[in-house]
């Protein structure tokens, strides 16, 4: 005999089981509420998304950090939407530079700095990353404080509370947490950046003028919009994302045991294994680009078309967004800079770490205990506590962007000189060498980059 319910479809189903009721099947009773809102197909998509978010796209979600969102909102509040262009100009070029970068960690199973050591000059190598501890560590600094300000701005408690908690929180997650479960809550937080299309959709927007000023660059040569321009460079095109994204292919090899260990071999690379990477990372650097975009836009059509020309942090901006747009969308953005806080210092302060760690033979890894590489964890824990000190010394917040901004403008160029050279050394990369389109837009992010660089000195100078 048949079960009641048996041959019924869905809506007769519920019409049948109204009022909270349940249902048999198969003999066994099943609670409405499953019926209702269990989606299997719905639950195995988000899932399969969630497994092929990978390193690129968590590295394209981390570059919108706190201090990137302070310049992104700075943009917006200062030259309205004159600058949109650069979210879709610069993103063909990021996509470059970081897929080269996640194609030398899977091809050769070390992370950027391992494989410039063993190839390349040591000593360089070393100036490279004792400045780029030192940018990370002040970005970090920018970083917590605007985490902290904005976790005031939304729920009342003062902000050096926060910004302890938040410190070592940060810190803890790191150290106690294994690689597997640690890669599985930055996919979540990245979704923390979507906050900044729904704050965009808060206000009445000009789609017209915004899409023309996305298509259609605008140049000016007055100091403060070339000057805006150089550290939108120096934000979006940030070295720490170079080491991140090499590290976190070998991370996921090891963990997909190809290999052992951080150049512990040569791991086998499939052809679809490549194409998956390039997916993910131009993902990443696209959703990543999609986000300055809404932040731009939302900044340029609030403060900015109410007079505010000033926007010294990310939290800054979303108090001022209170009596322009509404409490929701100042909540909104608010609680994107934490989100995004805890996606990008923990990355900060990791990719400062693999970058020493393989530079002078530690051994570096996530998927290590404490125990098992202490020089590596040390390194995440003096570079997260220098960016908290930072806090106590009275330093403007724009001030730590603005020299955040130098120090990577000064990195960033020698660094894609060698990831141009490792790309293109078929000792090093086999049949996976650059292709020439990847070359040709290397090529010109570099000189933009060295130009940028020495526009950031002269300015500092001058300044």
């Amino acid at each position: 005999m048949s079960s009641p319910g048996a041959g019924w479809n869905r809506r007769e189903l519920q019409r049948h089981c109204a009022g909270g009721g349940v249902l048999l099947s198969r003999g066994q009773i099943v609670p409405l509420q499953l019926l209702r809102y269990s989606d299997p197909v719905r639950a195995s998509r988000f899932r399969k998304f969630l497994k092929a978010i990978g390193p690129g796209f968590i590295t394209g979600a981390a570059d919108d950090d706190p201090s990137g969102i302070g310049t992104y909102a700075q943009t917006g509040a200062q030259f309205g939407y004159t600058q949109l262009w650069f979210a879709l100009f610069v993103t063909p070029f990021m996509i470059a530079i970081q897929e080269m970068c996640g194609r030398i960690g899977l091809v050769t199973g070390r992370g950027l700095s391992g494989v410039i050591r063993k190839h390349y000059s040591k000593p360089l190598l070393y100036g490279a990353v004792a400045l780029l501890l030192v940018a990370n560590s002040i970005n970090i600094g920018a970083d917590l404080g605007a985490m902290a300000a904005s976790a005031e701005l939304v729920f009342g408690i003062p902000s050096v509370v926060w910004l302890v908690v938040m410190t070592v929180l940060i810190v803890l997650l790191e150290i106690l947490v294994s690689y597997r479960a640690y890669a599985r809550v930055l996919k979540y937080l990245c979704f923390s950046l979507f906050a900044y299309v729904i704050a965009a959709f808060t206000v009445t927007q000009p789609w017209g003028q915004i899409l023309h000023a996305l298509v259609v660059p605008f140049f000016s040569l007055s100091e403060e919009y070339l000057f805006n321009l150089v550290a939108l460079f120096g934000t979006t095109v940030s070295p720490y994302l170079f080491f991140w994204q090499s590290d976190e292919e070998v991370e996921e090899e090891i963990l997909r045991h190809q290999i052992r260990d951080f150049g512990t071999g040569t791991p086998h690379i499939s052809r679809r294994t490549m194409q998956e990477m390039r997916l993910d990372t131009s993902m990443g650097m696209f959703f990543s680009n999609i986000i300055t975009f809404f932040i731009i836009t939302t900044t340029a059509s609030t403060l900015g078309a109410h007079g505010i020309r000033t926007v010294a942090t990310a939290a800054e901006a979303a108090a001022s967004l209170q009596p322009l747009a509404g409490r929701f969308a100042s909540l909104l953005f608010a609680a994107g800079v934490i989100g995004t806080g805890l996606l990008g210092v923990p990355i900060l302060a990791a990719s400062a770490s693999y970058a020493i760690s393989e530079a002078i033979g530690w051994k570096p890894g996530l998927f290590r205990t404490f125990r098992q590489a202490p020089g590596f964890y040390a390194v995440i824990i003096l570079a997260t506590a220098v960016g908290l000190i930072v806090n106590f010394l009275n330093i403007p917040a724009f001030t730590m962007l603005y020299y955040a901004a130098v120090l990577n403008g000064i990195i960033a160029p020698p660094l894609m000189l060698f990831v141009l050279l490792v790309a293109n050394n078929r000792s090093i990369m086999g049949r996976n060498t650059n292709g020439q389109l990847s070359n040709v837009l290397g090529f010109i992010l570099t000189m933009v980059m060295a130009v940028s660089a020495g526009a950031l000195v002269v300015l500092a100078f001058r300044g």
